[in-house]
């Protein structure tokens, strides 16, 4: 009988190694609503865009299809990210955290991630007590979601 694959297992493993991703798979931890972080980055810039949440069948679509899809916590759907505003997503590439609790989409994003028209969703900083917009809006955002 083989030995289940586990996220420790793969601390040990050397760059280059590889492994079955139905074993990996099972070992991905999601919250107690079925739930998985997922942080979306340009995978050229490596600018960090959006901070989302996926399930198991959000994951094996975004996999399947290479284009990012989400699970919107407030419409309780899938969310597949341009969808309504044309602003998609593409995966170029997908990592796991050390503990197989977190994701890190490495995207191409096309247009703004944010739906404030942003680049990213990442705009406010806070510096001496202070919370500083860093960013405009590149695109208007009523503009974004007009059908």
């Amino acid at each position: 009988m083989s030995q289940q694959l586990t996220f420790k297992q793969l601390e040990k493993a050397q760059q280059g190694d590889s492994f079955d991703w139905e074993a990996v798979k099972k070992q991905v931890k999601y919250d107690d609503n079925g739930l998985i972080p997922a942080i979306a980055q340009q995978f050229d810039s490596k600018e960090v865009l959006m901070m989302a949440w996926m399930n198991e069948a959000a994951l094996q679509e975004t996999l399947e299809t290479g284009r990012v899809c989400y699970w919107s916590r407030s419409r309780q759907s899938y969310w597949r990210k341009g969808e309504e505003s044309g602003q998609i997503q593409l995966l170029k590439d997908l990592r796991f955290d050390c503990d197989g609790d977190a994701i890190l989409l490495l995207v191409d994003q096309t247009g703004p991630a944010c739906h404030t028209g942003r680049k990213s969703c990442f705009y406010t900083a806070i510096h001496d007590h202070q919370a500083k917009i860093l960013t405009n809006p590149i695109i208007d955002p009523e503009a974004l979601y007009k059908k």
